[in-house]
């Protein structure tokens, strides 16, 4: 094991995670007097929005993912860390990270904490084995494998019932993700796939959005929640609403609707997209600052965006709980760039009384979800003006594309929509059974880790 400790000249910013909020956080310190240190567990910056494009054939992982160390290469000031923090001393001001054998202690003088989120199971962990969620690579790859494995199964199957369960294709969740999944799952079936198998028909397979919530799309309201559900059905997708999963397993998931009746749906692949939980290096600072969380265990920040007692660490993007600021990606990006901002005007003047510091203010530029080709709905510019439509579908197209860095990606990426979209062809299709298996074998690796390791004591 190998320990690095940072020295530095130069007042040093520390930033975790390389989403929205660290990314751009990064780039706003460009021409400040500042070195900069970007510590991440992958060694890409990925956009998340897309990924249930990568899970359902339209883009390759290129498109949705820009190495980190590309990112940053002309910013000389920057210098780019893969590992998983660990640790958070606070009082010392390190940061301890992990990467394989490798430990690294990093000192700063700013740390901005701009982790992210994780897929959250509301206390059933165990239902992630058999239902992945939609947070990374992996997970897209993994889903892709499943949801075109399901039809080859089929193919083979000479068992209706069998046949019936392969291509059952169950969403948990009906927000943004889980609305663009099933509709994107419904498309694949039903148009993509149409005449390319023999014993099957691909326009039978039945996808079911399933969620706890009275509405689709709460956050949009009874109107557009009520479009969007009337579209989903129309391209086919199966609304469960006011429904709980209590189970899941291999062969399918339980769930119970609001009078209390259960019933299991036998499914292959399940996917879930029901909620989200802020990285665990929030209860690693609340619990040496006295900083409180939040339910989804997101850090409370000053107005500031620093947490109780420390006026030089900043919580940035899905990890902070301010007011009602939404974990969508517009977000993370206002807050990583008033900070880089803050931090480089502090530098520069020699200032940095917290009292000086004008509070964050996010600027709400409204929503949108794609339901199928040539739909969506959504609200913008303050989530005042509603849109639907195609209108809306071309707004969430230019919007996305503007957000996606790097020209080669904003390229590619349009011109894969427009094959997919005027033909109805997929180009991302191939999978292999590693992409299936891979997270969990890389899980009972961990497992097995930890168990061999000497115990305390």
């Amino acid at each position: 094991m190998g320990t690095q400790a940072a020295q530095l000249e130069r007042h040093h910013v520390v930033i975790i995670g390389s989403g929205f909020g660290g990314i751009f956080a990064a780039q706003k310190l460009k021409h400040a007097n500042v070195d900069v240190t970007l510590i991440a567990r992958t060694t890409h910056h990925l956009f998340q929005p897309l990924l249930y494009q990568v899970a359902t054939g339209i883009l390759s992982v290129g498109e949705i993912a820009v190495p980190n160390r590309i990112i940053l290469r002309k910013q000389k000031n920057a210098q780019v860390l893969l590992g998983k923090v660990v640790d958070i001393d606070v009082r010392n001001q390190t940061v301890t990270s992990e990467a394989s054998d490798h430990t690294t202690v990093t000192s700063y003088d700013s740390l901005i904490i701009a982790a992210g989120a994780e897929q959250s199971y509301f206390g059933n962990d165990h239902f992630a084995r058999f239902a992945p969620g939609m947070k990374t690579i992996d997970h897209a790859l993994e889903l892709r494998g499943k949801i075109l494995t399901a039809f080859e199964r089929a193919e083979l199957s000479e068992d209706p019932q069998e046949q019936a369960r392969l291509l059952t294709f169950v969403v948990v969740g009906a927000g943004p993700t889980g609305v663009e999944m099933a509709g994107q799952i419904a498309e694949l079936a039903r148009q993509t796939l149409v005449g390319a198998f023999r014993n099957i028909d691909p326009s039978m397979a039945r996808v079911v959005l399933v969620d706890a919530a009275p509405l689709v799309l709460p956050p949009m309201g009874e109107k557009l929640g009520g479009k969007a559900q009337r579209r989903l059905e129309k391209i086919g997708v199966e609304v469960l609403l006011d429904t709980f999963v209590t189970d899941v397993d291999e062969g399918g998931l339980v769930v119970k609707d609001k009078e209390g009746n259960e019933r299991r749906i036998p499914a292959y692949a399940k996917i879930w997209a029901a909620g989200v939980s802020a990285s665990s290096l929030g209860k690693i600072v609340a619990e040496q600052t006295g900083t409180e969380l939040d339910r989804a265990g997101r850090v409370r920040v000053n107005p500031d965006l620093t947490i109780k007692g420390q006026s030089n660490v900043f919580i940035v993007g899905d990890m902070m709980a301010l007011d009602d600021v939404p974990g969508i990606a517009p977000a993370a990006i206002q807050s990583g760039t008033y900070v880089g901002k803050l931090i480089k005007s502090e530098v520069a003047e020699s200032a940095g009384a917290p009292g000086d510091r004008k509070p964050f203010k996010y600027l709400d530029k409204g929503s949108i979800a794609v339901i199928s080709k040539y739909s969506a709905v959504g609200r913008v510019i303050g989530g005042k003006i509603p849109v639907t439509g195609v209108v809306g579908w071309f707004m969430w197209l230019a919007i996305h594309l503007f957000y996606l860095v790097g020209f080669k990606n904003r390229y590619s990426t349009l011109l894969y929509w427009t094959f997919a979209f005027v033909s109805n062809a997929r180009t991302q299709l191939n999978v292999t059974e590693q992409w299936m298996l891979g997270r969990q074998a890389i899980e009972e690796v961990e497992e097995r880790k930890k168990k061999s390791k000497p115990q305390a004591g």
